[in-house]
């Protein structure tokens, strides 16, 4: 089917059969240095993989749509992607910078901005829409240090997470 019979049909998505943003192949991740390698390495060893979950919703020629949940404190890492992107909170809050929003709130990252936001106290529901099937992450976190807090903001957190829910379920 050609890309233009794909985005001319109306097509059905189901969150149910969504696979997971790292397991869909449309991201990237370019060369990190060495701290970082072993920093994420840790963090993914020590559950911090648990403190997420991110699904690419659809997909389609110049579009996408990924639905990513972020437990209380996940110590999401500084970092940009190459496609612009509009973010839309469906459930908790976050903090961007100075900036608390919530439910309906939303924000936009140009292609290339750093950027990191830290979950709220019952975690943040986010809906990232992209005019893009593929895009990078760049990881701009350094220091040995970073990585040491981040570890131990994983290590204290981890059991909650895994009993977390949702805060669209609540």
């Amino acid at each position: 089917m050609s890309e233009e019979a794909v985005v001319n049909k109306m097509q059905v998505f189901r969150a149910a059969q969504a696979p997971k943003l790292m397991e869909a192949g449309v991201m990237d991740k370019p060369d990190s240095d060495a701290t970082q390698r072993a920093g994420l390495d840790a963090l993914v060893k020590a559950g911090y993989l648990e403190g997420d979950e991110t699904k690419l919703l659809f997909n389609i020629p110049g579009f996408s749509l990924v639905h990513s949940w972020f437990k209380k404190d996940y110590p999401l890492l500084l970092h940009s992607h190459n496609a612009d992107c509009l973010y839309f909170i469906i459930a908790g809050t976050l903090r961007l910078g100075t900036e608390e929003l919530g439910r309906g709130d939303g924000f936009f990252v140009p292609a290339g901005a750093r950027y990191k936001y830290r979950p709220g106290p019952d975690g943040v529901e986010v809906l990232e829409f992209r005019h893009s099937t593929r895009f990078d992450i760049q990881n701009y976190s350094k220091g040995k240090a970073f990585y040491e807090q981040a570890l131990e903001t994983v290590t204290s957190n981890l059991e909650n997470w895994r009993q977390a829910k949702r805060p669209s379920d609540r």
